[in-house]
């Protein structure tokens, strides 16, 4: 993992940044992929490099109800000011005590490179802004449902089921995965 994680770092620095100042990295793929950590260890090592990050999650904007369609939302509160230079600052969603609820103020300041991971974070209508598209994956629904419920506990084990038929559907008709940069399968 380690050199994959050094070539996505050359990638990324290699690339343009086109979102403002910043060069905007999606890291996206089914629930349970690695997504998450994935984006954790890229921040590491571009943070051992002295490279400015920051970190937004889908989670933050997607509820059990609305996987997809609370992007104007991320566009207008997040990306827009980035892009502008300025300091991004929104309510992410609280998924702690069952259905997710807006909660704690977050903010994130323009970065040398701003990390969105997450279930959609690649999707076509960021596609002019990325420098980078990553897609993650692991083979096994089953290994990817249980670490989901390992890291969110026993009660989204139904609402993750029609979760992932949600997703399914989505990636198939954005085209996600075919158009992205890199592709990592987890282990």
């Amino acid at each position: 993992m380690a050199d994959q994680l050094r070539e996505l770092v050359s990638a990324v620095l290699a690339a343009p940044a086109r979102l403002g100042g910043c060069r905007l990295v999606a890291i996206d793929g089914p629930s349970g992929s690695g997504k998450t950590t994935t984006a954790e260890r890229l921040t590491e090592v571009f943070s051992a490099d002295g490279i400015g990050t920051g970190v937004i999650s889908t989670d933050h904007f997607s509820t059990w109800d609305d996987p997809f369609g609370w992007w104007p939302r991320l566009e207008a509160e997040v990306l827009a000011e980035l892009a502008a230079g300025r300091s991004a600052h929104y309510r992410a969603m609280d998924w702690s005590e069952g259905p997710p609820v807006p909660a704690r103020p977050t903010t994130v300041t323009p970065a040398a490179v701003i990390i969105l991971e997450g279930v959609s974070a690649a999707r076509r209508a960021v596609v002019d802004r990325l420098s980078l598209a990553v897609w993650v994956e692991h083979p096994d629904r089953f290994v990817r449902t249980e670490r989901a419920v390992a890291r969110d506990g026993a009660a989204i084990r139904e609402p993750l089921r029609a979760w992932q038929f949600a997703e399914d559907a989505w990636f198939t008709a954005d085209g996600t995965r075919d158009r992205a940069d890199r592709v990592l399968i987890s282990i």
